[in-house]
């Protein structure tokens, strides 16, 4: 498939963020030397390293932290996702929310990160972002079908079943997932009243 048809496919947004993030992968894994494993070097410099965050006053990792992948399998699983779920939420929403949705997202997981984990932590990835985008996918769905039990229930089993495994940083989940569900939240409502105007004939 080439990037023309994969552009269309998954949404020019969504396949643009999947881009990225594999040539940062590109680059770490260059400069560890290790396609498969990321050297802690590497990931202090372009992770979340919170002590630089903190005292070298390195903010920018805040951002490029949820672009950068500790090994292979942390890429692919990721990137599976966000294709998936990325491509339904820019098809919803459109292109530049999606951006916004993974930015707001990935950055409120990163700050909790900071201020929660101790300072010598070093945190990479996109999960942040990604939950954030799940998150906004579910609670439109709640709101929009009139089954907000029910979209709760999910985003907290899609907590559970994705923060238990070891090494998982819990923090940035929820950060994404929670600012996430609120961004569904607000354009739920919106998306809810713009389909009974269309359907009663009123705005």
């Amino acid at each position: 498939m080439g990037l023309d048809a994969s552009f269309r496919r998954y949404g020019k947004a969504t396949f643009t963020l999947f881009l990225i993030n594999v040539a940062v992968y590109i680059v770490e894994a260059i400069l560890s030397g290790n396609p498969f494993s990321i050297s802690i070097d590497v990931l202090a410099r372009f992770g979340q390293w919170n002590y630089a965050v903190l005292n070298y006053g390195y903010w920018w990792q805040l951002v490029t932290a949820m672009f950068v992948h500790v090994g292979i399998l942390h890429i692919a699983f990721n990137m599976y996702f966000l294709l998936m779920m990325g491509r339904q939420l820019e098809g919803i929403l459109g292109p530049k929310r999606l951006v916004m949705v993974y930015f707001v997202s990935g950055l409120a997981g990163n700050l909790l990160t900071l201020f929660l984990l101790p300072a010598n932590s070093v945190s990479a990835g996109a999960s942040g972002a990604l939950f954030g985008i799940v998150g906004t996918l579910i609670i439109i769905t709640g709101v929009v079908g009139g089954n907000m039990q029910a979209a709760l229930v999910n985003a907290f089993v899609l907590f559970l079943i994705n923060s238990i495994m070891p090494s998982v940083n819990v923090y940035a989940h929820l950060g994404g997932l929670l600012v996430g569900m609120a961004i569904g939240y607000y354009y739920g409502k919106r998306i809810k009243r713009r389909l009974m105007a269309q359907m009663y004939g009123y705005w």
